[in-house]
Formats: structure tokens, sequence, C-alpha cells
């Protein structure tokens, strides 16, 4: 169980600072149509890039973990949210996974006991 979520948490920090990195390259015809329909300009997009990094370094951080993981899963919902406000269902259907991965984490990390 300790080896799944080591896996698991390496996985989240390498997803978000790769996503955090990938804001600030120029973005190609498919991310802008992407993000236009979403509603997300391109100014935006390098505070939505630093915010992605400070999420995958505060992953690493005991003191910070939980709340690396709420913010990584409130912004999987707003990702999910803006997907189902333009009707691209499927985006949002594929965002699924992703909320489940800070979900889990936070389960491993603190499991409810009964």
């Amino acid at each position: 169980m300790k080896i799944f979520s080591i896996v698991l948490l390496f996985i989240s920090a390498f997803l978000s600072l790769k996503h955090g990195w990938d804001a600030f390259q120029p973005a190609n015809a498919q991310q802008a149509q992407m993000m236009a329909e979403l509603g997300i300009s391109k100014a935006i997009m390098p505070y939505f890039g630093i915010f992605s990094i400070l999420i995958g370094l505060m992953l690493f951080f005991p003191q910070t973990f939980l709340l690396s993981n709420v913010l990584h899963a409130v912004t999987i919902v707003l990702i999910m949210a803006l997907s189902l406000n333009a009707g691209n269902y499927k985006m949002a259907l594929m965002e699924i996974p992703f909320l489940a991965m800070p979900l889990v984490m936070i389960w491993l990390k603190y499991p409810f006991k009964s």
C-alpha cells in the first residue's frame, strides 16, 4: 500500500509540474480552441501555471499535503464545471480519474477509521 501511495504521489506531482510548465509554453491550435471553449484567456494561463507548480511542490511537504490535494481537486472540479458549462461532456468525463487521484491520496494518508 505504501508503494502505491508513493507512486501516486510522484505521478500527481509530475502531472502538476508538467501542466504548470506547459502553461508557459505557446498553445497549439487544439489547446487554444479548448481554452477559448472553456472561457480561459491567454493572459490568465501563467497564473494557472504558477498555481499548478505550487500545488505539485506542496505535495512533498507533510504540512501542506492535505491543502495541496484539496486545491488540486477543486481545480479539477472547476475544469469540469467549465466543461459542462461549455457543453463539452466528454472533457468533463475525462477529468474524473484525475479528480479521483487527489481524493485517493487523501484517503490513503488519512484513512477513516470505523
